[in-house]
């Protein structure tokens, strides 16, 4: 049975995903807004929903680890999973933005003030206002660049369609909820499988949570990038990090402090900087092919040998 759900799940997974980019197209050529923008924030906020709900739940029933863990896998996932995905299947990614000028900031600084903050061992409420004052920052940011020409970026048949409010909400919410619940059911009924054969309790919580709270990041970046999207997917990832961030660290604890053992999970901190650089180098030269794809596994590759040994 767990085999069925999760082909189902996977389904619902790529069917949302389906209807988040079309409507997002939508909302981009109404208000002549940039696919970068919109990857950023709509898109983004979106596909964090799981991380946020993860955390603030772990948070509420004091499992501080669980909370923090699952952000700093989600982002290591998101850059070296998602985008080496994305960079590995793509025919040609040639951003109309300048990503490294305009948004390489947002890469290092909310990995920074987190490093900051955990430096006396817990993220505390105070802690939790300033990441979420981070994101208040972030969206004036974008909206303030966000007007850009959009011809050539929207297909078509979008182009020729009349925009209803309702209609667009309506979908985004259907697109959503089968992204989401099918990433929720990919989670439980793969752990179920795992259990099945074996697999400890440990090597799921750290690769399922993450991977699974991160699924919904890869599948829509995925489909972007085959509707030729590629701001977008990269918007997503870039965006959805500050959310884990700011957002999903920030509401976390201002449920309740979280606190962190920096000295026993030094190696996951280090990996997850490590990815932030990459990106950062990634975007300087504009890497956006096999190579930087490559260079992204090889660190999840280290990322998973070390986690697993």
């Amino acid at each position: 049975m767990d085999f069925i759900i999760f082909i189902v799940a996977m389904g619902a997974l790529v069917y949302g995903a389906d209807f988040i980019i079309k409507e997002s197209e939508r909302i981009a050529l109404h208000f002549n807004i940039s696919h970068f923008v919109i990857g950023a924030t709509l898109v983004a906020f979106g596909t964090s929903l799981p991380e946020m709900a993860a955390s603030m739940m772990a948070s509420a029933q004091g499992k501080s680890d669980m909370a923090v863990a699952n952000v700093v896998g989600s982002v290591i996932f998101n850059i070296t999973l998602v985008l080496g995905v994305v960079f590995m299947i793509a025919k040609s990614i040639k951003p109309k933005r300048d990503l490294f000028a305009k948004d390489s900031a947002w890469v290092v600084i909310p990995v920074v003030v987190f490093f900051i903050m955990i430096q006396d061992g817990s993220i505390g409420r105070v802690d939790g206002v300033l990441f979420l004052l981070m994101m208040a920052s972030y969206l004036l940011f974008l909206f303030k660049d966000s007007k850009e020409d959009l011809e050539g970026e929207i297909d078509d048949s979008i182009d020729k369609e009349n925009f209803a409010w309702g209609k667009t909400i309506l979908l985004l919410a259907i697109g959503f909820a089968f992204t989401i619940g099918g990433a929720n059911f990919v989670v439980e009924s793969g752990s179920n499988i795992a259990r099945h054969f074996g697999v400890s309790e440990w090597i799921i919580g750290l690769f399922l949570i993450s991977l699974g709270t991160s699924l919904p990041e890869l599948v829509v970046s995925v489909v972007a990038i085959k509707k030729g999207n590629a701001e977008m997917s990269i918007g997503n990832i870039i965006g959805s990090n500050v959310a884990n961030f700011s957002m999903v660290l920030g509401a976390s604890s201002l449920i309740n402090p979280l606190s962190i053992d920096i000295a026993a999970t030094k190696f996951d901190l280090f990996i997850m900087a490590a990815a932030s650089l990459a990106l950062l180098f990634i975007l300087a030269n504009k890497i956006y092919n096999k190579a930087g794809a490559i260079f992204l596994l090889i660190i999840l590759a280290l990322f998973i040998q070390n986690s697993i040994v």
